[in-house]
């Protein structure tokens, strides 16, 4: 390799990077661009201290009428009697000059209008990567798995792009419009879903079993293509229902799952052990495909049924599912169920690791959202680029609370740890330019005493992570000192 060669952040040695050194004698100065759990993290890391931006004043212009959003009055989930649950979040300390920092979590609007036109010193950090939507956009996410399909069974057989059948049968439209139609009239009867390509929280969704439903989507061949009256209607991609969902007490869920990536060349994944279901607040029927409540499970939906009930709510822990699946069907079936989300969040990245572009100073946390069918079967629903943080009760909020704690501490801008460590606190290395396995005699999910997993995968297992955090804390100073 020649000396003028880049070589990426995450290739080079601990020693060769680390020239950020200047920040362990000083605070780490942060920016951020939400007001949610993300906020009472960053303010409440000791040696941590927010710095002005434009976000940030955006923000402040409006305190003098309400109170901050993630101030001790707003992000944190309070009971029914109005007081504060879970963490105590701290309140803003006196801010540096505008311009210097070391982290930032922005928002992805901001790094679309900054991130071509700014300069990155060595030691800042900064959330998502510049073309992070090749993964997140639905219509990408298909194209990009396709291809990568495609590449595999050109080079190693049909037969291996079989472990890329994870996702349902997609066409974009309005541009794959007529050859919808030709699928569409191969298997009638049968559900379609249509979903915005560039949309959350269940906007814009809406399920069919007619052509005449989707009209505005119609392939304009009979229209000039230079008629610029003609309004072009928005793009979505038309997915094959799942119409045989596993169902708990007659209702629908799927799986959300954090994973964090730190660096695409190579490819280096983190996943968090703790998740949780999403479950419809309808029972399930096919009978009414027109009922969101009945097929959507996003809480932004759901906090919107009739009968919605705040208190309860419709939430099960990753670790609460997997011990229900476990307890009915057994240790094998499940172990089988979570090796093949494994493999779809490795395929998943795998398909844009050659197209992102990697930056040693960018990070992205994803939100991986998993359905399974009756037949246990692991189905990719999509991937959001900016998964939920704000909280919807004291236990979502300690969830994401030290989801995102730990993310920092993976992070480690304080340069803390040895930078070979396979676990952080609730955060697994699952790949490491390959796939990283458990170490010998890990029984932190087992079942019977057995160990039900080898790769470095625990999702729905248990998490202990305060106790796992003084241990590799204490083990990486005496390494250092030695």
């Amino acid at each position: 390799m020649s000396k003028n060669t880049r070589v990426p952040g995450y290739m080079q040695s601990k020693a060769a990077r680390n020239t950020r050194g200047i920040i362990g004698d000083r605070e780490i100065r942060f920016k951020c661009s939400l007001q949610n759990t993300i906020l009472d993290v960053l303010r409440g890391r000791p040696g941590w201290q927010e710095v002005p931006g434009p976000n940030i004043q955006q923000q402040n212009s409006q305190q003098n009428n309400k109170p901050a959003a993630g101030s001790q009055t707003s992000t944190q989930p309070q009971d029914g009697k109005g007081t504060k649950t879970g963490y105590q979040p701290v309140p803003p300390i006196q801010r540096n000059s505008d311009g210097d920092w070391d982290f930032y979590w922005c928002d992805r609007e901001w790094l679309h209008q900054n991130y071509d036109t700014m300069f990155l010193h060595e030691h800042q950090k900064i959330l998502h990567f510049r073309n992070h939507y090749e993964l997140t956009r639905k219509n990408l996410m298909v194209k990009n798995l396709k291809r990568l399909k495609k590449q595999t069974e050109r080079e190693q057989g049909k037969s291996e792009g079989l472990s890329f059948d994870f996702h349902p049968t997609t066409y974009e439209l309005p541009s794959e419009y007529h050859i919808f139609v030709e699928e569409f009239k191969r298997n009638p009867g049968i559900t379609w879903i249509m979903k915005p390509a560039a949309k959350s929280q269940g906007k814009g969704i809406f399920l069919f079993r007619r052509l005449k439903d989707i009209t505005d989507w119609k392939k304009g061949e009979y229209q000039p293509l230079t008629d610029t009256t003609r309004e072009v209607p928005e793009t979505y991609v038309v997915q094959r229902y799942i119409e045989n969902p596993y169902l708990i007490g007659g209702r629908k869920f799927d799986i959300r799952i954090y994973v964090l990536v730190v660096s695409y060349n190579p490819l280096k994944v983190w996943l968090y052990r703790d998740g949780f279901a999403r479950f419809s607040n309808t029972r399930f029927s096919l009978d009414s495909i027109e009922d969101a409540y009945v097929h959507l499970t996003n809480v932004s939906v759901q906090k919107n049924a009739p009968d919605y009930d705040p208190e309860k709510g419709c939430k099960w822990s990753t670790m609460r599912l997997r011990q229900y699946l476990t307890a009915k069907h057994g240790s094998e079936a499940v172990k089988k169920v979570f090796k093949g989300i494994d493999n779809i969040i490795t395929k998943g990245l795998q398909s844009v690791q050659k197209i992102i572009i990697n930056d040693k100073h960018c990070f992205e946390m994803y939100g991986y959202d998993i359905l399974l069918d009756s037949d246990l079967k692991p189905w990719l629903i999509e991937i959001n680029a900016s998964p939920s943080l704000t909280a919807s009760g004291k236990e979502d909020y300690e969830l994401k609370f030290g989801l995102l704690n730990d993310l920092l501490n993976v992070l480690d801008l304080e340069n803390r740890l040895t930078g070979k460590e396979k676990r952080i606190g609730g955060w697994d290395l699952l790949w490491d330019d390959g796939p990283v396995l458990a170490d010998d005699g890990n029984m932190e999910c087992t079942t019977n005493g057995t160990s039900v997993t080898t790769a470095n995968s625990f999702l729905g297992c248990h998490n202990d992570r305060k106790r796992q955090l003084r241990e590799i804390y204490t083990s990486a100073q005496a390494i250092k000192k030695t």
